[in-house]
C-alpha cells in the first residue's frame, strides 16, 4: 500500500473517531512501552479500543493498551495513543503510522511521541529521561515511499527541524520548573525486534546516537509530511548491550517505564498546557 492509496482510510478513521470524542482535540500524545498509564488521567475520558476503529491495527506488544484516548489536561484538548504497532510485529509501514496520521487528521496542530529507550551513553542510568533532538533512520522503510497523495504533503517534505524547536523549548521549560532532570540526544530507529549486539550499540554511538528503540522514526516522518509540529520524549529503560553486562528482556523496560510514572506525568501535563498555548 503507498501513500496515495491510505488517504480514504485515514478519513475513515478519523470519521469513527469524531463520533466518539466529544470535541476537537489540539494537542496529541502518542504513549509508548509502559508509558501509556497517563492517558488514564485525562479529564473527561473517553476511550475508545482501537478495534472498534475501521484500519486502525491493535498491537500484541505487552505496555501498549491498544486505545485512543480524549480528553482534557488543564483545560486544553488532547488525544493520546495509548500505545503503537511496529514493523517487527509484522505491519506494514502505513499500518505503523497510520494512528499517527490519524491524529493529524482529527486536527492536532502537535504531536509529543514518546518511547522506551536503550541507552547508548555509558554515563546514562536507566530511567533517565531524554528530549529528542533528531533521528537516524535506520529501519530501512519511510512512510513517504510511492506516488505522493499532494493533499497530505509535499512530495520532499524538509526535516532539517524534525523535533520542533518550540516545541522542544515547552518541554525543557517543564522539566525546569518541576526541577526533572531531562538529558537531550539523538534516538536511533531500529526495526528489532532483537535488542542490538555490542558491535550495532558501537556503531550507533559512531554515528551520534544517545538512545536506540524500534519505533518513533516513521511517525515523526509521516505526521512532518502533514505539516504537524513534533516533540520527542525517550525513557531510557536500559543501558544497551555491551554497555551493560546485564541480560536485556522486555520485563525491565516494562518495570522502569513504571517506575518513572509520576515524573513522566508532571512532565507532559506540564508539556500539554504550555503545547496548547503555541497551537
Amino acid at each position: 500500500m503507498t501513500i496515495a492509496d491510505i488517504r480514504p482510510l485515514i478519513e475513515e478513521t478519523a470519521a469513527a473517531a469524531r463520533k466518539r470524542a466529544k470535541e476537537t482535540p489540539r494537542i496529541g500524545v502518542v504513549l509508548g512501552s509502559g508509558l501509556g498509564a497517563f492517558a488514564d488521567t485525562l479529564d473527561d475520558l473517553v476511550k475508545v479500543p482501537y478495534a472498534e476503529l475501521p484500519h486502525l491495527p491493535a498491537s500484541k506488544v505487552v505496555g501498549h493498551a491498544g486505545n485512543l484516548c480524549f480528553g482534557r489536561v488543564r483545560g486544553v484538548p488532547v488525544v493520546c495513543m495509548q500505545g503503537r504497532v511496529h514493523l517487527y510485529e509484522g505491519h506494514s509501514v502505513a499500518h505503523v503510522v497510520h494512528g499517527a496520521r490519524t491524529m493529524a487528521r482529527l486536527g492536532v496542530s502537535t504531536v509529543l511521541i514518546t518511547n522506551a529507550a536503550g541507552g547508548v551513553e555509558p554515563s546514562w542510568s536507566a530511567g533517565d529521561l531524554m528530549l529528542m533532538t533528531d533521528h537516524l533512520n535506520l529501519t530501512s522503510h519511510n512512510p513517504l515511499m510511492g506516488p505522493n497523495d499532494d493533499t497530505l504533503g509535499p512530495r520532499f517534505p524538509d526535516m532539517t527541524r524534525a523535533y520542533d524547536p518550540a516545541v522542544a523549548d515547552a518541554l525543557r521549560a517543564v522539566a525546569k520548573e518541576a526541577n526533572l532532570p531531562l538529558r537531550e540526544g539523538v534516538y536511533a530507529g531500529l526495526l528489532g525486534p532483537t535488542y542490538e549486539t555490542p558491535a550495532e550499540v558501537r556503531m550507533l554511538r559512531t554515528l551520534g546516537a544517545q538512545a536506540v528503540g524500534m519505533s518513533t522514526v516513521l511517525e515523526t516522518i509521516a505526521l512532518r509530511h502533514m505539516g504537524v509540529r513534533v516533540g520527542g520524549l525517550s525513557c531510557i529503560t536500559n543501558l544497551a548491550a555491551g554497555i551493560t553486562q546485564a541480560t536485556l528482556n522486555h520485563a525491565e523496560v516494562e518495570d522502569t517505564a513504571k517506575k518513572k510514572r509520576g515524573d513522566l506525568v508532571t512532565l507532559l501535563t506540564g508539556w500539554i498546557e504550555k503545547a496548547g498555548a503555541l497551537s
